[in-house]
């Protein structure tokens, strides 16, 4: 009888870990992919569908492209992981049985307690949130005149904040929008936490495209009109985005496995306290060397994705699993039709510059996204998404 491993998700860890499982799993075990959508979205792109909708067609990739037709794709919603009954709860009743689980299910938006923030505002976590800002800023817009413009508020400074009101900003110079854009970070630089060569440089490319920017108090308090930022600062807004946070999912809340925030605690194999359940990316604890777990990254959601995959096939032939350390290769962020590098890694070899722009960052992120695409696709796909990109 075979034996079913089942991964719950379809990002960047779920897709990944599926394509590996695929290439590692002998003819005695069956895979089971369930997500609650049919395709892996590209999410570190997905904010370019904010300034032009037609880039989604080239960064959605459907799940027929990645699954081996013995892969059974259960499309539907996880509600529940009972590991107990080794068991997946979906929203509409039924129930898909495993025999070694990997959680790949991804994170939620985190709004940390603040009042009125999560019922007034837009998140950035699928095509369809993509579509939705777009959406909403363009209508703010046509409401709108250069006399009264309309206020787009991005509340957070991280990559996904950055970049997406970057992309709201090409959108209003494209357009000749009336549009004033604002980027509220409550820690005291963007990109919080990063070499401040690197956020020097993303604040100048930001100010270029004429972002309001502003540091060093929190979103404390929003209303259905306005943001309450610090003890006495307000800003009105027609269009409110957040980007502040993630945190684990809901489906996960009464899991007994060990986890914080709803995120499952593993070790560097990637087992959790449960010998038959895995998980990877944003939906895991990783542990790492050192005091912190692995990063909440797409990149090391690809990395970790094989090693994973390879671990949970170890599981199944009685071998010892491999551990696994997140390498950092860089980052590279978009802001708008220009893009940062920073402490960029090829092959093992650091860039001679630590920070830069120009053609060479943007054709990277270009590459980065290309490489993923056809990995898990085809490169006929990635050379349809690198002219959108």
């Amino acid at each position: 009888m075979a034996t079913n491993v089942t991964v719950l998700g379809a990002g960047y860890a779920g897709a990944g870990a599926v394509s590996e499982l695929q290439n590692r799993a002998g003819p005695n075990v069956s895979i089971t992919w369930i997500a609650d959508v049919d395709y892996h979205l590209v999410l570190h792109e997905s904010h370019r569908i904010v300034r032009d909708p037609s880039v989604a067609e080239h960064i959605k990739i459907p799940v027929r492209e990645i699954a081996d037709p013995s892969t059974e794709f259960v499309q539907g919603e996880v509600t529940n992981l009972d590991e107990d009954a080794r068991e997946v709860e979906l929203a509409n009743g039924d129930t898909v049985d495993y025999d070694y689980c990997l959680v790949a299910l991804g994170s939620q938006t985190a709004f940390f307690g603040i009042e009125g923030l999560e019922e007034h505002s837009l998140t950035l976590k699928s095509a369809d949130d993509a579509m939705a800002i777009h959406d909403a800023v363009s209508d703010a817009a046509t409401d709108a005149t250069r006399s009264d413009p309309a206020d787009v508020v991005v509340g957070g400074a991280g990559l996904s904040g950055i970049q997406t009101a970057a992309e709201i900003a090409e959108y209003r110079n494209e357009k000749r929008a009336p549009l004033d854009v604002h980027l509220v970070e409550g820690l005291d630089s963007i990109f919080p936490g990063n070499d401040p060569e690197v956020q020097g440089a993303l604040r100048k490319r930001l100010e270029n495209l004429d972002i309001n920017i502003l540091t060093g108090e929190f979103i404390g308090e929003v209303d259905e009109d306005t943001v309450y930022i610090g003890d006495d600062a307000e800003m009105d807004y027609d269009v409110l985005l957040w980007t502040g946070g993630i945190t684990g999912r809901d489906a996960l809340d009464e899991t007994d496995v060990d986890k914080e925030h709803n995120r499952l605690q593993t070790g560097q194999d990637f087992q959790t306290t449960d010998d038959r359940v895995f998980a990877i990316g944003d939906s895991a604890l990783i542990e790492q060397p050192g005091e912190d777990p692995a990063p909440p990254t797409a990149q090391a959601a690809w990395q970790a994705a094989d090693v994973a995959a390879e671990n949970v096939v170890r599981a199944i032939e009685g071998r010892r699993p491999k551990t696994w350390v997140h390498e950092d290769k860089g980052t590279v962020i978009s802001v708008g039709d220009k893009a940062v590098a920073h402490d960029v890694q090829a092959f093992g070899i650091s860039a001679p510059v630590t920070t830069f722009g120009g053609f060479p960052a943007k054709n990277l992120k270009k590459a980065i996204a290309a490489r993923w695409i056809a990995d898990v696709s085809s490169y006929q796909r990635a050379l349809s998404a690198w002219s959108m990109l």
